[in-house]
């Protein structure tokens, strides 16, 4: 992961930020645009940091040319559903506090980060806080119940996942009457209320396939903007598995480009 940041000439610096650790990731030639984006590694909940997981926000960051914050959480068991929220919704907190404006400031995440990404996006609007600009799920795991039907059409065929991993990690980050609470599994959140622009991204070879149909479908019958960017035969979060393959050139590309149409540069 550190020999592809080093090779994007991307810049990692530890931080911060009221009291949750952080790394702070900064394109070659960085030079402020005014934008910022959070991302929220995956891992199931359980593996996995802000320092293992660097090649997707490198690749994120030297494609926009922002900065990016990766928000270090604590993994579950330790760090539980109501505990992980609350850390991206203090990190976000104290951008804020720092003069960042939430709209010019973008949330994204893969795998577990991508459901942790848009749950705590339901947080902050239940809490009356400013919502991101624009929001990239990548394979987001938006339902930790393992309801839809690729959970069993194609489990034999994800090279990433385990049906049996999943119902594992699920059950130590929450407990069975939580986890279809929207900030644990936000297919089930209420988006008649306001909600970002969406992209979400994924392949064709992910038992999460089902979670990417319904999370758009959820965020547009609400009458919001979502993109469903899907590729043919990619597995989970290929972006960062295969980063030089065509499809996450390609997937990369339009994620930068999302965050680039719909973030306002800060005044």
């Amino acid at each position: 992961a550190r020999g592809v940041a080093e090779r994007l000439g991307v810049t990692v610096e530890d931080d911060m930020i009221e009291g949750v650790p952080v790394v702070r990731l900064r394109p070659r030639d960085h030079q402020p645009t005014g934008r910022t984006l959070v991302y929220i590694h995956g891992g199931g909940y359980v593996v996995f940091s802000a320092h293992s997981a660097l090649i997707l926000p490198a690749l994120i960051a030297s494609a926009t040319g922002d900065e990016l914050v990766s928000i270090d959480y604590t993994l579950a068991p330790r760090g539980v559903w109501r505990t992980v929220t609350q850390q991206v919704v203090s990190v976000w907190q104290g951008l804020l506090a720092a003069g960042q404006d939430s709209a010019a400031m973008g949330l994204f995440g893969d795998s577990a980060g991508g459901g942790l990404a848009a749950g705590s996006v339901l947080r902050m609007r239940d809490e009356g806080l400013p919502l991101p600009g624009a929001l990239a799920l990548l394979s987001p795991w938006s339902d930790v119940t393992t309801t839809g039907d690729t959970y069993r059409t194609l489990a034999d065929v994800d090279p990433g996942l385990t049906l049996e991993g999943l119902i594992s990690s699920a059950a130590v980050y929450a407990s069975p009457e939580d986890q279809k609470h929207p900030y644990v599994s936000p297919v089930y959140g209420d988006y008649a209320k306001a909600f970002p622009p969406t992209l979400i991204q994924g392949g064709t070879r992910e038992m999460f396939l089902s979670n990417f149909v319904r999370q758009y479908q959820a965020i547009r019958n609400g009458g919001h903007e979502a993109v469903l960017d899907l590729y043919e035969g990619m597995p989970h979060v290929f972006q960062s598995l295969a980063p030089d393959s065509s499809e996450a050139r390609t997937a990369v590309a339009r994620a930068a480009a999302f965050f680039l149409r719909h973030l306002a540069p800060a005044q």
